[in-house]
């Protein structure tokens, strides 16, 4: 019989006990209180908007721990919080269903895991259960730590994640986790297809490697000579200049991304665009060869002038020139998204109503658009060390740093990036599609190389550099490697005093964008990095110059001039570095009134790219709206220069003081002009 409750109107009615349990609980903790977790022991409970419910787990240091919110009826978000306070771990994301966060601490001591209602919406409120799965010692076998790592990617209800890792032609780890297709419930294995991303831009170079043996084309060759179509820039950009990132041309993504091309809702991108793009750009971003630009744009026409060279398409030239000699049987080129991959993981983003499957990029042979296997993956590598295809000198040239005109070095060959992680040389090139993710790397002075691949979009590629800390310790030289630059030998973290980091703070501009302007701050002992018109992000010391943002991925060094004075940040990040100059300390921010916002204020048209913006002031702040694009609030940067919604606008005013138009960047494409029409 069910427990019974008095109505106020005398009335009774029944209840559920179990259901009121999970309102208590939650009640007890917004009052402060908090719940042990243990390995094994699941706990429900509800939450409401601005509520915050607290888990404790008494870890000592260097443990790692493992768990689920199973999302009931509410959307979750996860912080994971160490002894101190700071923030170790944020996961979310995903709306419903499970989320699984992971944590490996670094001191001992109470850790707390932090739930709260995603979003801003002031209804929303559920139920949860949470779940401790596993709480152990960081292993310190490397096979049992790759295991830790992949975990939060494992089981039937997520996408999954691969691991490979070779040395001197022999297999020393292999695993595969989490699912390929959640639809049908097919699990990730060692032959399943994934989408490599720009991992896939060395087999572009590759090819043209190929190409230049056989005597079909030059390294320094005008490019107009294969693709006689594209316009004479006042530069001559050469066929090398396409592999190295440095062509000077727009970047396709991002220019169509202006446009209001949602390619994250999977947004049809042909590859005829890209000619048309090239033609339509009034001139080059730099003059070839002087800068270096990570560009998509470049490698598609890379991947057109082996077709016009060989007279073959794409992908029947990589199967019959390159996949098929090699045996990498796993291995091909998609044509567009549209065609059909045998034995393909799809790929899948987190959002608030669950995975979603959005497919691939469009226009993308060339610059991405390859499926391989882990294993196919490691026989590409060792044709790196014992040539079977392409010769010894070719990839070499594919391995050595180009050198841009001013005679700086890029960290980039052909396709490859080049640096060092623990005394070694390190030849690398990660990939992002939509939601699929992709590491390749490759020691040549150990003949060693691992991969990583998922199709799961919030997977951290870099997880590949960490891993092969592990494996291939007896080669390296101790203390952790940064993703972005190696720390120290000598330098702890835990000695590092706040203070130091006064002679960083400041506000920095982007070199490609100057309308955005970082600003990184100490408060006490924290530090923090802030973009423009976001939030402040905590940044953590990895040494005496160079600063990780806790679960991103991406770093910032400080660079100091020739009279030692600190001149620039680097920005470390995916697809490379952007470099952003200091400010000087004296300058004022640029604090614009609603009076002054009215001149912005107007309909722009850009011809390039056939397109209307227009801002309106909204609440004493300028506002951007697009037709496909969601509406920005923008943020006031130099005079006249706003940022927002991933872009940087630069107006331009005519003698009289009006404005009459702008110039919009987003990083890899800059300078695209609107000009005003009403």
């Amino acid at each position: 019989m069910k427990p019974v409750a008095r109505h106020r109107h005398g009335r009774y009615v029944p209840f559920s006990l179990s259901a009121l349990i999970p309102i208590l609980i939650a009640g007890c903790q917004a009052w402060g209180q908090t719940t042990d977790l243990q390995p094994g022991s699941m706990d429900t409970g509800a939450l409401s908007p601005g509520q915050t419910v607290r888990y404790t787990i008494d870890a000592d240091e260097n443990e790692f721990f493992l768990g689920e919110v199973d999302q009931l009826s509410v959307d979750v978000d996860i912080r994971i919080l160490d002894p101190a306070g700071e923030r170790i771990g944020q996961f979310g994301g995903l709306g419903q269903g499970i989320e699984r966060f992971a944590a490996r601490t670094e001191s001992a001591g109470t850790h707390t895991v932090e739930l709260s209602v995603a979003g801003d919406d002031e209804d929303a409120a559920g139920n949860y259960e949470i779940t401790l799965l596993r709480h152990e010692p960081v292993a310190t076998d490397p096979k049992e730590l790759a295991d830790q790592m992949m975990a939060r990617f494992d089981g039937p209800e997520s996408p999954g994640a691969a691991v490979r890792v070779w040395r001197n032609g022999e297999t020393i780890y292999s695993n595969t986790y989490g699912t390929a297709n959640l639809t049908y419930g097919i699990p990730f294995e060692p032959d399943t297809r994934t989408n490599i991303g720009s991992t896939s831009k060395q087999f572009t170079a590759f090819a043209i490697m190929l190409q230049a043996e056989r005597g079909l084309l030059s390294l320094d060759d005008d490019i107009r000579t294969h693709i006689p179509e594209l316009p004479e820039f006042d530069g001559t950009i050469r066929v090398r200049h396409l592999v190295t990132h440095t062509s000077g041309l727009r970047e396709f993504l991002n220019l169509l991304r202006m446009t209001g091309r949602r390619l994250d809702r999977g947004d049809w991108i042909d590859r005829s665009e890209l000619i048309d793009i090239v033609q339509r750009q009034p001139a080059l971003q730099n003059a070839p060869g002087a800068e270096w630009n990570y560009n998509n744009t470049a490698f598609g026409l890379a991947a057109t002038i082996v077709e016009r060279t060989s007279g073959q398409d794409f992908h029947v030239f990589m199967e019959e020139n390159v996949f098929g000699p090699l045996g990498m049987t796993g291995s091909m080129v998609r044509p567009s998204p549209r065609h059909m991959v045998p034995n393909m993981s799809e790929g899948y983003t987190p959002t608030e109503d669950g995975y979603r499957q959005i497919g691939d990029l469009g226009g993308a042979v060339g610059a991405g658009s390859v499926y391989s296997t882990i294993g196919d993956l490691q026989t590409w590598i060792e044709n790196y060390a014992n040539p079977r295809v392409g010769t010894r000198e070719s990839i070499d040239e594919m391995m050595t740093s180009y050198v841009l005109t001013d005679g700086e070095e890029t960290g980039y060959g052909y396709g490859l990036f080049i640096d060092e992680q623990g005394g070694l040389q390190r030849v690398h090139h990660g990939g992002a599609d939509i939601a699929h993710r992709s590491m390749l790397v490759y020691y040549p002075e150990i003949d060693a190389g691992i991969t990583t691949q998922s199709n799961h979009a919030q997977f951290d590629s870099d997880t590949a550099f960490e891993l092969a800390e592990a494996f291939f310790k007896d080669a390296m030289k101790s203390g952790k490697e940064s993703a972005a630059a190696a720390t120290a030998d000598d330098f702890d973290p835990d000695d590092y005093d706040p203070e130091d980091f006064d002679e960083f703070a400041g506000r920095y501009a982007l070199d490609s964008s100057p309308a955005i302007v970082f600003t990184f701050t100490r408060d006490g002992n924290t530090i923090y990095g802030q973009p423009p018109g976001a939030d402040r992000l905590e940044m953590l010391p990895v040494s005496d110059s160079t600063f990780r943002i806790p679960g991103t991925g991406a770093s910032v060094t400080f660079v100091r001039g020739e009279d030692g004075a600190v001149a620039a940040a680097v920005l470390h990040g995916d697809g490379g570095d952007q470099r952003a100059t200091r400010l000087a300390d004296d300058a004022e921010a640029w604090e614009p009134g609603a009076e002054d916002l009215v001149d912005f204020a107007g309909r722009f048209f850009s011809d390039e790219i056939e397109t209307f913006y227009t801002f309106t002031v909204e609440e004493g702040e300028l506002v951007m709206h697009q037709r496909r694009l969601d509406s920005a609030t923008l943020t006031p940067g130099e005079k006249d220069n706003f940022s927002g919604g991933g872009m940087s606008f630069a107006f331009e005013r005519d003698r009289n003081g009006q404005v009459i138009g702008f110039y919009v960047s987003n990083g890899r494409t800059r300078d695209v002009r609107f000009g005003r029409v009403r």
